[in-house]
């Protein structure tokens, strides 16, 4: 069962902490990073917020487990666990690649979660969004409601679109996060103001043409930066590693080598380059997915 601590999503804890770094004293700027890591211990981050009107769909329509897909360190995929199991539905997660001797950190969670993992080749992973694929998954899970990977998707969008809620907009002349499926960046792209930008910083190699739907014509307020994924989905450098460490020395504030340290990496050295105009003022989200740091090795990581 759940503790009580994991069944109740506090959207109140998601703090804004101003960011004390030497290179906004040297350009004269103003970043505040929006702490939604701490809204649940679990449903993390962004999460929650992608999920919501999927959970919501799945208990209208009786639905008698959700599906799922993701790779072997994906957050959705035990932050969706956990959210079944708290709205008492089963759950399965269709898991990318063959079974391994071992599980990652992340699928024994999920498992203890109650989801059951399916393991497909990665040939047939790369088919999950072609209609004869969801079809087969119908069918063979029927009652089932089927989520998209990461969350993506209507629901998934909507939902990320709440997060400009829990922070002032207009104090900001840019938001920044980071970009997998890119639903979130889709949500708060849509909530965004005039003369304010939503950056995005790509986690993935080789994704150059695949976000173009999500900026559309609106090219001068959205941007997708694709220079910061450290080798791609889940890779890291060592260099990386002392980023992370330092990063929380200097703030505070725990990041994970999948998504939120290639963020906050990324936004360092884009104050150097001078990418934002003098006396900006941006707002990082931090959209959790600590529980991937589980995978490194003990001492890696001061926090």
């Amino acid at each position: 069962m759940l503790s009580d601590e994991e069944q109740t999503i506090n959207l109140g804890s998601a703090t804004v902490d101003a960011l004390q770094l030497k290179e906004l004293e040297e350009k004269n700027m103003h970043a505040d990073v929006l702490r939604l890591d701490k809204i649940h211990p679990v449903i993390s981050g962004n999460k929650w917020f992608k999920l919501k009107y999927y959970l919501e769909e799945a208990k209208k329509n009786n639905s008698k487990q959700i599906l799922t897909s993701g790779g072997a360190y994906s957050n959705h995929i035990v932050a969706a666990a956990c959210a079944a199991k708290s709205i008492g539905i089963k759950s399965t997660g269709i898991i990318r690649g063959e079974q391994p001797a071992r599980l990652s950190h992340t699928l024994v969670h999920a498992k203890n979660y109650g989801m059951q993992l399916e393991f497909i080749s990665r040939d047939d992973y790369r088919k999950r969004n072609e209609k004869s694929f969801n079809d087969m998954l119908s069918e063979r899970f029927a009652g089932a409601l089927i989520i998209p990977e990461g969350g993506a998707g209507a629901h998934g969008i909507k939902g990320s679109a709440e997060i400009s809620g829990l922070f002032n907009s207009d104090a900001y002349s840019h938001i920044l996060c980071a970009v997998g499926t890119g639903t979130m960046f889709a949500g708060l792209s849509s909530t965004s103001r005039v003369n304010q930008k939503t950056i995005g910083i790509c986690v993935l190699k080789g994704m150059h043409t695949a976000y173009g739907e999500l900026i559309g014509k609106n090219k001068g307020y959205h941007e997708i930066n694709h220079d910061y994924h450290f080798g791609g989905y889940a890779k890291k450098t060592d260099g990386l590693i002392r980023f992370m460490n330092a990063f929380y020395e200097q703030t505070n504030v725990p990041t994970d080598f999948v998504y939120t340290a290639k963020l906050f990496y990324a936004a360092i050295e884009l104050i150097k380059k001078n990418h934002f105009p003098a006396s900006s003022r941006l707002l990082l989200i931090h959209s959790g997915g600590l529980q991937g740091n589980a995978s490194l090795k003990p001492g890696t990581l001061i926090f």
